[in-house]
């Protein structure tokens, strides 16, 4: 019994410090990584971003997925300032879609913002207008899949919601995803202001911050095409090719958009 009981508190002395070194270890890795920082763009939420902040997680990212209120590119730029000017220490900024809009927008000015990653996303350049860059080139069906609803706004005046017409959202939004998944989808989809193709983006912050590039390679909302014109514009140091990828490849491709996102941060850090 008493050689039982020593190795009990011997096995206790040993494991109760290297369980201590353990979490001081993990504590340390977590503060040395950069925060990943996941915008989503029209018609979704920050679910959209679950398998990814799963897989970033597991290899120790903190990671977060605000969401973007779709009113307007000013109102949707300054909000996600201000969440990034809450966080401490480096900050890897993810945008999907309509989203790499606002993050181009919000992150000038902001230090701490170490990369930009754009996934099958708007890179604009001050000046620009969605609406008009969407025609740039040919093979986008997610205007015609659209339906228009006013909503009143809080100074008297009225504005104009997109919403994705039911019989099209697969085909023009995320159409390699099971039939179910995008029913589901398009019953909860966050409806879209059309100010948002209207408004003027005012700055460029991939002019001053590096940024990698994902293109979804069967995408029918934002063409491959203009993808790759803009990585190519700003200068991405990584751009890759998902072939069958719909709009939504951060959701169809979950994992191989995690890699490229740590591809950023590893570069970075």
């Amino acid at each position: 019994m008493l050689a039982t009981g020593a190795a009990v508190v011997g096995a206790a002395a040993l494991t109760g410090p290297l369980s201590s070194a353990a979490t001081a270890a993990d504590r340390f890795q977590a503060r040395s990584r950069p925060t990943i920082v996941l915008v989503h763009g029209g018609f979704a939420d920050a679910s959209c971003w679950n398998g990814v902040i799963e897989r970033l997680h597991h290899a120790g990212y903190p990671a977060m997925a605000p969401a973007n209120p779709l009113r307007s590119l000013p109102t949707d730029a300054a909000y996600l300032a201000s969440v990034l000017q809450s966080i401490t220490g480096p900050i890897v900024l993810v945008g999907h879609s309509y989203g790499g809009a606002v993050i181009t927008n919000a992150a000038a000015g902001i230090p701490n913002v170490k990369a930009l990653v754009h996934v099958a996303a708007f890179v604009p350049d001050e000046g620009e207008q969605l609406g008009v860059l969407i025609d740039k080139y040919p093979g986008s069906i997610i205007q015609a899949a659209t339906r228009p609803v006013p909503y009143p706004g809080p100074d008297g005046t009225t504005g104009t919601d997109l919403y994705l017409e039911a019989d099209k959202f697969r085909a023009a939004f995320a159409a390699d995803l099971p039939i179910a998944t995008t029913r589901l989808l398009q019953a909860t989809q966050r409806p879209f202001s059309t100010a948002c193709f209207t408004d003027v983006t005012t700055a460029a912050a991939w002019r001053t911050i590096p940024s990698w590039g994902l293109v979804a390679d069967a995408d029918k909302a934002i063409p491959p095409t203009l993808q790759r014109f803009f990585y190519e514009r700003a200068g991405a140091r990584k751009v890759i090719k998902v072939p069958g990828a719909s709009h939504v490849a951060m959701m169809s491709h979950p994992g191989i958009t995690a890699r490229l996102v740590e591809d950023a941060a590893n570069a970075v850090s």
